[in-house]
């Protein structure tokens, strides 16, 4: 099982799980095809989407303009626009993070 990205006008897009309320931050694996996201955020007010996109910033290494939600603000499975990513080095980072 792989997590889903696709390409988009604009970069790619991710498919990610939110957990909020976590102990820890951390990307945790994979499940059901999408990225498992751990935050500490509460899931109230857009906080825990707003941690969700500090995260990805911090992780892909990119800036925080380039990280958009574009589906499932109130949902747990949440699809991130990357502005500027590749879907081969976005799938080549997941697949090097879900190994570990």
């Amino acid at each position: 099982m792989s997590v889903t990205i696709h390409p988009h006008t604009e970069g790619a897009t991710l498919a990610v799980r939110a957990q909020p309320g976590a102990k820890k931050n951390g990307v945790k694996g994979e499940r059901a095809g999408s990225l498992v996201i751990a935050v500490t955020a509460p899931p109230e007010d857009g906080r825990a989407n707003d941690a969700l996109v500090e995260m990805l910033k911090d992780w892909l290494g990119v800036k925080r303009s380039q990280v958009e939600l574009i589906s499932g603000k109130t949902n747990r499975n949440k699809v991130f626009l990357v502005r500027g990513a590749t879907t081969e080095g976005l799938a080549a980072l997941v697949a090097s993070t879900v190994a570990d």
